[in-house]
């Protein structure tokens, strides 16, 4: 909680939209990041692991045919 009262403080020296582009930023690198990190080849144990179905499968079009 101490932590949260602090980035507070320190949020408010800095202009809104400053820590807005941060927070947005942020958010799109952990989206792009998980979706990048699904489609990966899958690390030993995880082989048959299922895909959530909110990430979309990009596979090559080309490979399939």
């Amino acid at each position: 909680m101490l932590v949260l009262s602090q980035l507070i403080a320190v949020a408010g020296q800095f202009p809104t939209y400053f820590v807005i582009v941060y927070v947005v930023g942020f958010i799109a690198a952990v989206t792009i990041g998980s979706i990048a990190w699904y489609n990966s080849k899958r690390p030993a144990g995880w082989e048959d692991a299922q895909r959530p179905d909110f990430v979309p499968d990009l596979e090559d079009k080309e490979s399939k045919s």
